[in-house]
Parts: C-alpha cells; structure tokens; sequence
C-alpha cells in the first residue's frame, strides 16, 4: 500500500586472487559494509590509500536499525559527499518531547542558535544512509566484494593474512592494515581472542517499523507509563517514506519471539495510535541494552571501529554517530603513517580518543538506561517524582533522562593538543569538533566546514585581508617534513589574497564562535578538530604544534 523501497543486491564476482591463485596485499582491508565500514572505505579513497571493503552479505541492511544522524556526523558525511543525499531524504528535526502519562513534562531544542548548515538531527532509515555510501564508495573506486566472508586471520608484525570464503571457494590476501568494522558481534575480534567488557541491561524493547500516514510533528516524542502501555515507556520517530519507528518496551521475562509476531505486535500499536488508523508492519525486532567497549581499539595492525569495539544503548543515538566519527579519526592518521610521514604510535592515539569518546558515550547511555528501566522500586519511585516535578519547576527538567543525544567528543585530554597558552572564552578549546558558521567564498555564501578538512589547516582572524603584508610569506611556509598546513584568512570584510583562501566572515560568527580578534589564530587538524589556538601568530609554535599533533615530536 505505502512501501516504496526496494533492498538493493550487489553482484558477487570472483576475485582475481582466486583466479589466479596468488595472495595480493593491500594498503588496508576493511572487513564489514555498514554504514562505519563504508565511511572508512571512502575517507581512504578522499586520502588516496586503495582500499578492499570485504562484506558476507550482498545487500544493505534490513530493516530500518540506525535511525538517528546526529549533526556532526552529517557534517562528516558532507566531507565525505554524501550528506546532501542524505539530508534531502531523512527527516529533519531539533525538538525532543517527553511525557509522563498524557502530560507533556520536558522538552529540548538541539540546536538553539540559528545560521548552522545542518539541523541538530536527520531521521533515515539505516538501508538508505548504505545505498547512498554504497554508491559513492562505487564513484571513488573502492574494491566492493560481496558474499566475501574472512574465515581466518593470522597477524603478523608487518601485515595482517587473511582467508576469505566465498561461493567459489576460499582464497588469500594481505593486508598492511586491517580495520574491522565487522558488527557487535565481529568475528574478527572472536578469531582474535578479543573480549568486550561492560554492562547487558535486564530489559528488552521492541522496535516496530510502521508505514502509515500520519499528521505528527517531526519531532521526538517518548512516554513513561502511557496509558496505551502502562509501567513501561515508548519511543515514536518518523522517517522518510511515511515510516514511523516506534520502540516499545517490554521487561526482561518478555518471549523475544513470541512479541516479535504481528498477533503481538499489532494490537499495541492499534491501543497507541487508535483502532480506525490505517498502517502497515514494515520490520519488527526485539533487543537488549548493551553498554560494552574492548579495552584497546588497536591491535597491532588490527583496528577496531564501530560496533565491533564498543555497544551502547540505541536511546541516544550513539551508535553509528560514535562509529562515523571512530573513522573520521582514523583515517587521516592512517594515511600519515603509510606515507611514512607519521610514526605507527599516530594509531596509539586513535585508540586512546576514542576510547575516551566511547567512555563518555557510554556512561550517558548507561545513566539514561538506568533512568528509563528503574530495577526497583526505590529508583522507580524517584524517577516518577522527578517527571511530575518538572512539568512545573525547572531543576527537575536537568534530571530527566529519556536518552542523552549524540553530541561531538570534545577530545580535551588528547596526547595531539597544544595547551592553550593564552585566555579565550567559547567552547572552541583544544580537542573540540570545529563549529560550523556562514562565510562568503569569491562572492558567494558557503560554510566553515565545507572548506576545511582532509588536511591540516590555519585560521588566520584579521579585519582586513589586504593589510597582511609580510605575514602572507610565513603563512604560506608554514608545516613540516612534507605535512603542509593551509592558511586561511577569516576576515571581517570581503576581499582576496594572492595564493592565500580568505573566507568573508558574513555575521561576525565565526569570530564569535571562536572568540577571535584581530591575530588569533587556530591549529585544525584533518578530521576537523582544533589542535590549539594562540592570540598571535608564530610559525615556531605553529610547526612545534604540528609535529606534536603527528606525533612527530621527540
């Protein structure tokens, strides 16, 4: 009646490794074709490192699974091109509502400021966000093998071997470098001996897929002990195609298979949205909380991203916005270190930020899960005082906690960071994602975030672009041992350098935002963090800067 997508299958050809009998290596492996996997593959492609995505399936996934992109992994798919895509199809939104019963207690905008390229969220189901990298994975040249199944890995000091079982049989490659982006479940890491460690919460939810059509905001909306499902809580987001996600929760003494059958499935939702409304069952499943990370992401020439090194609970939408993210600090120090231009110890330190992003993730998955399924009665009866109190009185509103939403990993205590040496104001601190602002680009407006990245770059804050005289020699001399630095002039009004990037800064934003004034400067690196920020340019501080961030100090 309302469906409209049609699950793609990719062709399985045999590679030329069985044909020819013979074991290639390959700059990097990547194992699993999810949405972490795919934005890994294309970053390599960005970065000009060849690259195999090995994946046992031939299709996207089923069903809608991640839902909820977060603003900063839009910004991360925009550098990698699909994100106009993707915002073009999902389901834009900032309000988040919760209720207690009937009555609306709690409600949040996720991106209160106006004049940022993208919205605090994007709903889409997770088979489109896959066909979209899928297809541009296929643009840029990646080597996309389906029903390739990795068997056997054997680690080496040098290389990762590799058995891969297909249709045809088993064969060999080699691999300087493997990523494994492999799932929850990752067979990489169980051939590997590897654990993860944490918390499975005692409660199962269920996820219903519904196609209707229906007159609710684009907007968040979860209830506490509705009185369609009383003593437990529910979950509704919309989707693209007139999908709408409804998560209901069960208890843990729940049948997984017997909720999962529409005989179950139906009659709750008819009691949520009213017995004369007109909806079809696209998917249905049921899961557990899990909270669980491994205690290193790299394992010599093995590294871990996504699920497969850590799992939190899905309220939050932590989960695939952590594992996009995972890549985007990943690759670029890859690229480094296959160069030869950074020292292996450069993947020491994506384990370690992201170990710290996984931890934070973590903890506010885990007190959100805690806040929903309260474990006895004690918690349950202050978690029920706290949602009627804050439907009047403002301290009350901090305390609830129907899912802590994706935000960037502020990597504040990274080995890469130059302590500010001098006093700013803003949240722009070293470590942080860059924020995003308008700017004027040869007469037209553009944004920060789509100029800079895929490399190291210097914001230079100046009134007037023209009146930089001398400084324009240092700015374009500046990096070290062939990893260069691009200045770019962020300037109060329009105007252009010779062989210098000067973006208009239309509103005073981006000095605003990054509490700037004439001389400031900021260190950015690749993946679009600051590295550290000075109210006065000096090129020693900025290259010494540089070689810390690529470990390429002593």
């Amino acid at each position: 009646m309302l469906k409209t997508y049609t699950y793609p299958k990719y062709e399985y050809r045999q590679p030329d490794e069985q044909k020819e009998r013979t074991a290639r290596r390959y700059p990097v492996v990547i194992v699993g074709a999810g949405p972490v996997g795919l934005a890994a593959a294309i970053d390599c492609r960005l970065h000009g490192i060849p690259v195999i995505v090995l994946d046992e399936d031939d299709t996207v996934s089923i069903g809608s699974r991640g839902v909820c992109y977060a603003k900063r992994a839009l910004e991360i798919l925009d550098r990698l091109g699909v994100g106009e895509r993707v915002v073009g199809k999902g389901v834009s939104w900032n309000v988040g509502r919760t209720f207690f019963h009937e009555e609306e207690v709690f409600n949040f905008n996720l991106l209160p400021e106006a004049d940022h390229k993208r919205p605090g969220m994007i709903n889409l189901q997770q088979y489109y966000l896959e066909q979209y990298l899928v297809e541009r994975a296929q643009e840029l040249g990646v080597d996309l093998r389906w029903k390739n199944r990795v068997v056997s890995v054997q680690r080496m000091s040098d290389q990762v071997r590799l058995t891969i079982e297909t249709p045809d049989g088993n064969y060999g490659i080699e691999a300087d470098w493997l990523i494994a982006a492999d799932g929850a479940r990752s067979p990489i890491r169980k051939q590997m001996g590897l654990e993860v460690e944490g918390k499975v919460f005692q409660d199962r939810f269920l996820i219903a897929d519904v196609v209707m059509k229906a007159d609710f905001p684009a907007e968040r909306w979860f209830w506490f002990d509705p009185p369609f499902h009383p003593n437990q809580s529910v979950l509704l987001h919309k989707q693209a195609d007139n999908v709408w996600r409804i998560d209901f929760q069960l208890g843990w003494d729940a049948d997984p298979e017997e909720e999962k059958k529409p005989e179950k499935v139906i009659p709750r939702i008819k009691a949520m949205l009213g017995d004369d409304r007109e909806f079809e069952l696209e998917w249905v499943s049921v899961y557990t909380f899990q909270c669980r990370r491994m205690q290193e992401f790299r394992h010599g020439r093995v590294l871990f991203v996504g699920d497969a090194a850590h799992q939190v609970s899905p309220f939050g939408a932590r989960g695939a916005n952590s594992g996009i993210q995972d890549a985007d600090n990943l690759i670029w120090k890859l690229k480094l270190v296959l160069d030869g231009k950074a020292p292996e110890r450069l993947l020491d330190t994506y384990s370690a930020e992201r170990i710290a992003a996984a931890d934070e993730n973590l903890m506010n998955s885990t007190r959100s899960t805690d806040f929903i399924t309260p474990k006895s009665k004690a918690s349950r009866t202050f978690r029920n005082a706290v949602l009627t109190l804050a439907e009047h009185h403002s301290f009350a509103r901090a305390l609830v906690n129907s899912g802590r939403l994706s935000v960037p990993a502020f990597l504040i205590d990274s080995p890469l960071n130059s302590p500010d040496g001098d006093e700013f104001a803003g949240a722009m601190v070293p470590g942080a994602a860059m924020d995003d602002a308008p700017v004027g680009v040869d007469g037209k407006r553009g944004w920060l975030l789509d100029l800079i990245g895929n490399g190291f770059h210097l914001l230079y804050f100046t009134d007037v672009a023209e009146r930089l005289g001398s400084r324009l020699d240092e700015l374009r001399g500046l990096g070290i041992d062939r990893i260069p630095v691009e200045p770019v002039v962020i300037s109060e009004k329009a105007g252009a350098v010779a062989g210098v990037r000067v973006l208009h800064d239309l509103q005073h934003l981006v000095a605003r935002r990054y509490d700037a004034r004439e001389g400031t400067v900021y260190l950015l690196r690749p993946d679009q963090h600051v590295v550290a920020r000075w109210r006065k340019f000096d090129a020693h501080r900025i290259r010494s800067a540089v070689a810390r961030a690529t470990c390429n100090h002593s």
